[in-house]
């Protein structure tokens, strides 16, 4: 691996961890990492799993394969969820719209950006309070 002097200068993003997208056998998987402090080590632990995970195959024990991949189903894209609305806002299932405006009101305000809140989790409220009004508002 090369690395330019701009590249060694640079300080390590806020979050380090990493996440590598491949399809394996016509299903979206991810390996993510972030257990390490550096970017290069969440990426060399991934890089060790995938050496591993071709030792397995390789060593004849391919049945294992499917076993080993069944927890590496794909993540949700940034800034996607794969949660339903009612999860995200914290409401029940049967929850009125007062309810549903009410818990919004509160996450929306808990994230908020301005407010130090994460700027991820405010979008994910904001778009889920869209769904829930266009369920609930036909």
């Amino acid at each position: 691996m090369k690395w330019c002097i701009k590249c060694v200068n640079q300080r390590q993003p806020d979050d380090p961890g990493v996440a590598i997208y491949f399809e394996y056998k016509k299903r979206q998987m991810c390996f993510a990492c972030d257990r390490w402090r550096k970017v290069e080590d969440n990426l060399q632990a991934v890089a060790k799993t995938i050496e591993a995970l071709r030792g397995v195959a390789r060593w004849g024990t391919g049945d294992m394969m499917e076993a080993a991949f069944t927890g590496f189903a794909a993540l949700p894209a940034p800034g996607q969820t794969s949660l339903s609305w009612r999860e995200i806002l914290e409401v029940s299932p049967n929850a009125s719209r007062d309810e549903v405006s009410m818990s919004y009101k509160t996450l929306r305000s808990r994230h908020h950006p301005d407010k130090g809140g994460d700027p991820v989790m405010f979008n994910a409220v904001q778009k889920a309070f869209e769904q829930a009004a266009k369920e609930l508002h036909p």
